[in-house]
C-alpha cells in the first residue's frame, strides 16, 4: 500500500540575483510567500511528489509541473504494478489504474480525510501519513531560510535519507558514511576531491 500526494515549496533564486533581475522583477524582502494555488517550477513554487509506502520507504521528487505525464514514470520507475495507491481526487491520479495499479480516494473538499471501507473500525483509505512528512519536511526547511530551486532536489535527497533510515544524531553517522562510499554509487574522488 502506497500513499501519494503533491506539496508546493517556495523556492527561487537564493544566492543568484543575476537570475531575479533577468525574471524582472524585485527581490523579495519578507517571507518566502507565493501565490495561492498550484505551482510550478517556472513560478518559482516547484512541485514535490511525495511517495511512502505504509510502513516502508519514502520518495520524493521534484517535477517541472504536475501533470499525468510527468508522474507516469516515477510511478513506472518507483511502484510495482498492481499496487494498492492511496490518493486524493486531483485529477492527475485518474490514470492510475490504467498504468496498472490499483487506487482509491479520499475526497478532501468534502470534508472526507479518512475512510473505513470494510467497516472493522479501521480506516485505511486515508493520505495522512504523506500529509504528516509534508509537516515533517517544511518544518525541516524552514530554518534554511529559503532555497533556490537548483539546490532543492539536493535537500529532498537528503531529508528523504533521513526519512528511510529513520536514525538521529550520531546514530546516522554510519549509514551515511555507506552510502556515500558505496562503490556502485559513486567514486571515492567524487565524494573527496583531491586537493
Amino acid at each position: 500500500m502506497v500513499e501519494t500526494d503533491e506539496a508546493y515549496i517556495v523556492c527561487g533564486h537564493k544566492g543568484q540575483p543575476d537570475k531575479v533581475r533577468k525574471a524582472g522583477r524585485p527581490p523579495r524582502r519578507r517571507r518566502l510567500k507565493g501565490a495561492r494555488g498550484r505551482g510550478t517550477l517556472e513560478t518559482e513554487r516547484p512541485p514535490i511528489l511525495g511517495l511512502i509506502q505504509r510502513g516502508g520507504f519514502l520518495v520524493l521528487r521534484m517535477l517541472q509541473n504536475v501533470q499525468q505525464k510527468t508522474i507516469k514514470p516515477v510511478f513506472e520507475q518507483c511502484i510495482e504494478p498492481d499496487t494498492l495507491i492511496y490518493s486524493d481526487e486531483y485529477n492527475i491520479y485518474n490514470r492510475l489504474k490504467e498504468w496498472g495499479f490499483e487506487h482509491k480516494t479520499v475526497c478532501h473538499s468534502k470534508g472526507e480525510y479518512a475512510r473505513d471501507e470494510d467497516e472493522d473500525g479501521f480506516h485505511e483509505v486515508h493520505v495522512n501519513t504523506q500529509e504528516g512528512v509534508w509537516s515533517v519536511l517544511r518544518s525541516w526547511v524552514r530554518p534554511h531560510r529559503g532555497i533556490s530551486q537548483e539546490k532543492l532536489p539536493i535537500y529532498l535527497g537528503f531529508f528523504e535519507f533521513l526519512f528511510n533510515t529513520r536514525k538521529r544524531g550520531k546514530a546516522i553517522l554510519g549509514d551515511l558514511l555507506t552510502t556515500i562510499l558505496a562503490p556502485d554509487l559513486r567514486k571515492i574522488e567524487d565524494v573527496f576531491p583531491s586537493p
